[in-house]
């Protein structure tokens, strides 16, 4: 930990050194403050040679592959990857001189190896705004570009916020699960995929199988397969810089004719001029937006409960008079305004603004437990009750447990505490969402919120485990009591399931709530709640029926 922590102190000084002398071009390391952890982040940064900061730039985000890094990609993206019969930890310590091209490129730790969802997504567009705040960027010229773990994440990143990104070039690509339903959503980003035909890392039917869709789609995709080429194509796709000549030719289309977004969270809730107000996470959600003429627009909506369109600056609106406005077949007229709104009413929808209702989910307060370790977060072990010291410890040890993301092969850069609930901070407590272990009898925390929780897991019930996640004073509490959300994990066949020795691995696989008896192979109910924080009357009678639960 103090290596880390010294490690961190060069990097900054570095850094803010850097930043007092001037623009230094090349390839260089600095970092970024996270709030997670209250860390500083690396990530890796090319800058052009005289720099002029009185023109804007076009911007490359790079993402790094599995068990590699950001100084690493860095050279690959140029095209001077790893010499052979170099280590990873030796190529990291060269100093290359790259191409030069009159771009800004920046390279993302990311934490490591842990995918770019949750922590390693959030650092992702932290990196983003450093690189903004920093230096003069052309917002219509971001490119996003990855391979492998990497190529996955710029998929991810691209088809969740599309209107942010003006190309993706995706090298021998490995999707997170459920990236794929995110197809429609390329439709104004042109796409670049690359892939060896012998990869045996990652199928190259992925890439064909993406290709595939995105044609059908009307995406514009450009493919290139490598013959004979194993899992290291970005040696071909990033040869001698190319890639930067295919960014060249595109520019972010800000107000294109047509909008297709699909979605499951409020997180990812807009596309250009396009905005979800009201959907059902976890659940499916649609729009397909389109001029057929000035002031006229055709909407095919499905799974939401209202949207709104932010017209200013579309070629294809005007102030003046009305906006016809065809939604699922049915006309409406609305005032020619540059924001208009509907929300559904009954079988119809009206004009005006959907807005959650008292104690319904929304932005930032939408679950799934997943979403509670995404961001700023505190693990809290309990200490009341009467208890050994054997007692105390293992619960103190359930807590470190689950605060270390590392495994002994892939070491993440990331300090997350575990705290025992009477040493908890009350700055710390208001600062982010709390994961809390044990029950109402052995955690205080629990104890005080309990009149505000759903469930409670009741004495003697300690062969079942509950997880649930649920919003408190503006942040999510994610209680664990009985058996930890991850037993069993190790022996579970649950489809979706991807356990890597960490029990934060098991929380993308998982809902708003789950109870288990025994392991994670012996579910009772699971899921997601409804709109509004309640059980779904299935998974409640089954609970019930246990004995082992209160419901509130």
């Amino acid at each position: 930990m103090l290596r880390r922590s010294v490690l961190q102190a060069g990097i900054l000084i570095f850094a803010r050194g850097l930043r007092a002398q001037g623009d230094v071009p090349g390839a260089q390391e600095t970092t970024f403050f996270s709030d997670v952890d209250d860390s500083n982040q690396p990530y890796a940064l090319y800058l052009p040679r005289n720099l002029d900061r009185t023109r804007k730039y076009p911007l490359v985000i790079s993402l790094h592959g599995a068990d590699s890094d950001h100084r690493l990609n860095l050279r690959r993206v140029f095209g001077r990857g790893a010499p052979l019969g170099f280590g990873q930890s030796q190529v990291s310590r060269l100093s290359a001189r790259l191409p030069e091209v009159d771009y800004l490129v920046a390279c993302p730790l990311a934490r490591g190896t842990m995918g770019y969802q949750g922590i390693a997504e959030k650092d992702v567009y932290d990196v983003l705004a450093d690189v903004k705040r920093r230096f003069p960027i052309d917002e219509d010229r971001i490119y996003l570009t990855g391979l492998s773990m990497g190529g996955g994440g710029a998929l991810w990143l691209g088809l969740t916020r599309p209107g942010l990104w003006a190309a993706i070039a995706s090298v021998c690509p490995s999707p997170p699960e459920g990236a794929a339903e995110l197809a429609p959503n390329a439709l104004n980003i042109p796409v670049h995929l690359f892939h060896g035909d012998k990869d045996p890392a990652v199928s190259v039917e992925v890439s064909r199988q993406w290709q595939r869709t995105f044609l059908r789609l009307g995406v514009n995709v450009e493919y290139v397969e490598y013959p004979g080429v194993r899992h290291n194509s970005w040696d071909l796709a990033y040869r001698d810089a190319a890639i930067f000549d295919w960014f060249s030719k595109h520019r972010r289309e800000r107000f294109p004719e047509r909008v297709r977004f699909t979605s499951r969270a409020y997180k990812y809730n807009s596309a250009y001029w396009v905005e979800i107000d009201g959907l059902t996470p976890g659940a499916p959600a649609s729009i397909d937006a389109r001029f057929t003429a000035v002031n006229h627009l055709e909407v095919t909506a499905s799974g939401l409960e209202g949207f709104t369109l932010k017209l200013a600056g579309h070629p294809k609106f005007s102030r003046t008079g009305t906006l016809a406005v065809t939604i699922n077949g049915t006309p409406y007229k609305t005032p020619a305004r540059e924001t208009v709104s509907f929300a559904r009413a009954g079988n119809g929808w009206k004009s005006g603004r959907y807005a959650p209702a008292a104690g319904e989910k929304r932005p930032g307060l939408e679950g799934p437990m997943s979403e509670a370790v995404a961001s700023r977060h505190i693990y809290v072990y309990g200490t009341a009750g009467t208890h050994s010291e054997d007692e105390l410890k293992r619960r103190r040890e359930q807590a470190e447990r689950a605060a270390d993301w590392s495994t002994p092969r892939r070491r993440l850069l990331l300090s997350l505490k575990a705290v025992a609930d009477r040493d908890l901070r009350e700055p710390d407590r208001a600062s982010g969402n709390l994961v809390l272990f044990g029950t109402v009898s052995t955690n205080r925390l629990i104890a005080e919120l309990s009149p505000r929780l759903p469930l409670e897991l009741n004495p003697g019930a300690a062969d079942y485990g509950l997880a649930f996640v649920y919003p408190v004073d503006g942040h999510y509490v994610l209680v664990s009591s009985g058996l930890p959300w991850w037993a069993g994990a190790e022996f579970s066949r649950r489809p979706g399931l991807n356990y890597t020795g960490t029990p934060a691995s098991v929380l993308p696989a998982l809902g708003d709530f789950i109870l288990f008896k025994g392991s994670l192979d012996n579910v009772v109910a699971e899921g997601r709640f409804d709109r509004n924080w309640k059980l779904p009357a299935e998974a409640a009678a089954r609970i019930k029926a246990t004995g082992a639960v209160i419901i509130r």
